[in-house]
């Protein structure tokens, strides 16, 4: 296949790349990987495991964490393919149109991810500010409600984003320098005009992303407003210790995300493995600390996980 043939989008395959420039040592960095997605996959899995069999955890803050463990897991599996695939067995092919699932489920449970961790923020300020109606407010039926609203907005928002690149022809290297499929650089590969895809990939990421991203700190400002109301320090102390965890959460998701854009923005003559290996930590990160987070700084959580591991 030449590497300058004008092909369309549904019979091109793409090259994965891994770790470009330390293609040498996938074997050896595929052990360390291997262990993050073992951490993720098991840690989320029991989160989730714990809080639908322990009656304890069968409240809004909890099914909330829930979701967050279920985008998690979801981020983990359509990377974990593709990344292990490429460091053990050197698979590095990949058809059009499981690129562009990939690329979609990626972006899906990302976006979904800020949604939840907004929806957590709600959550903990209707906790603090209003904590006798909290659950009247956030009912079961309401909680579900909100989960459909985040698949949902994100579905509906992202489709069209991928859907677009159906339309592009490629006649440049098929390589991309990743271990996924990365919206941005599929659409660099393309010898089609862009313009109409960068257009919707930043109609869509602004109206997720963006606004979730001023609303989450929108909701700390509340949040602390009411810190600062509460006239009792052990019942401030109180309010503030059920936050520890969730502005972790948002801490791991937002660092990576923001040295990713950095290195994009300003180190684009660095080693192409700086990117690449920024923006696999992007993915990973998030996964494996939030479960860790989450029981080491919630105490019911660690002790539902204690009980579950104890009586195996």
């Amino acid at each position: 296949m030449s590497n300058f043939q004008n092909i369309t989008s549904s019979s091109v395959i793409f090259l994965l790349t891994g770790v470009p420039g330390l293609e040498a040592f996938h074997t050896w960095m595929s052990t360390p990987f291997c262990f993050l997605y073992v951490t993720a996959l098991s840690g989320n899995s029991l989160i989730l495991f714990a809080i639908v069999t322990q009656p304890s955890l069968h409240e809004p803050m909890y099914y909330f964490l829930s979701m967050l463990s279920t985008t998690d897991l979801g981020l983990s599996v359509y990377t974990l393919v593709t990344m292990l695939g490429i460091f053990w067995f050197n698979a590095r092919e990949i058809s059009f149109t499981a690129c562009l699932s990939q690329m979609f489920f990626v972006k899906l449970f990302t976006v979904m991810e800020l949604s939840v961790l907004l929806a957590m923020a709600f959550d903990r300020f209707v906790a603090i500010s209003n904590p006798i109606r909290y659950a009247t407010i956030l009912t079961d039926s309401r909680i579900i409600q909100i989960g459909v609203t985040i698949v949902l907005r994100g579905t509906l928002t992202l489709t069209p984003m991928v859907a677009i690149l159906m339309r592009l022809s490629f006649c440049h290297s098929h390589v991309l320098h990743y271990s996924y499929c990365f919206h941005p650089h599929v659409m660099k590969l393309s010898c089609t005009d862009t313009r109409i895809n960068n257009a919707t990939g930043l109609t869509a990421m602004t109206s997720t992303v963006g606004v979730d991203s001023i609303l989450i700190p929108l909701s700390y400002v509340l949040i602390i407003k009411t810190f600062l109301s509460i006239t009792s320090p052990e019942e401030r102390k109180k309010a503030f210790s059920t936050c520890i965890s969730h502005t972790g959460a948002i801490a791991i998701f937002y660092i990576p995300l923001i040295s990713l854009s950095f290195v994009h923005r300003f180190g684009k003559q660095g080693p192409a493995y700086v990117h690449t290996m920024i923006a696999n930590t992007y993915l990973l990160i998030p996964p494996v600390m939030n479960p860790i987070i989450y029981s080491v700084k919630t105490k019911q959580i660690r002790r539902a996980v204690i009980k579950i591991l104890h009586s195996k």
